[in-house]
């Protein structure tokens, strides 16, 4: 559990913008997290029952990193832990964009 909290903690930037993507959709970003989830989906590693989510209730997740699949293939920033997709942006890009996007708001 606490290495779960710890791990939790790291990726919280990573997190936040997968929930965000997820609540505020946008055109490109579920193309994206379509695409990486058709990978996902054929992938020995998904878990669908849960056991290795680093959240309780957040599968499918992935038994690797244990992240919820739904947010983590929303987060442009993240990469899969076994190298199938590759971030599309880096946390400091995706930083800057939201940095943009609240000064014109």
């Amino acid at each position: 559990m606490l290495n779960n909290t710890i791990k939790i903690w790291k990726e919280r930037n990573k997190i936040f913008e997968g929930v965000r993507n997820n609540i505020f959709k946008k055109e490109h970003i579920e193309e994206i997290a379509f695409s990486r989830n058709e990978v996902c989906v054929k992938c020995p590693y998904i878990d669908l029952k849960g056991d290795k989510c680093a959240v309780i209730g957040t599968q499918p997740c992935c038994s690797e990193c244990g992240c919820s699949l739904k947010l983590k293939t929303r987060s442009l920033s993240s990469e899969c832990p076994k190298g199938f997709w590759k971030a599309v942006t880096t946390q400091q890009e995706e930083d800057l964009i939201r940095q943009s996007i609240n000064k014109t708001n």
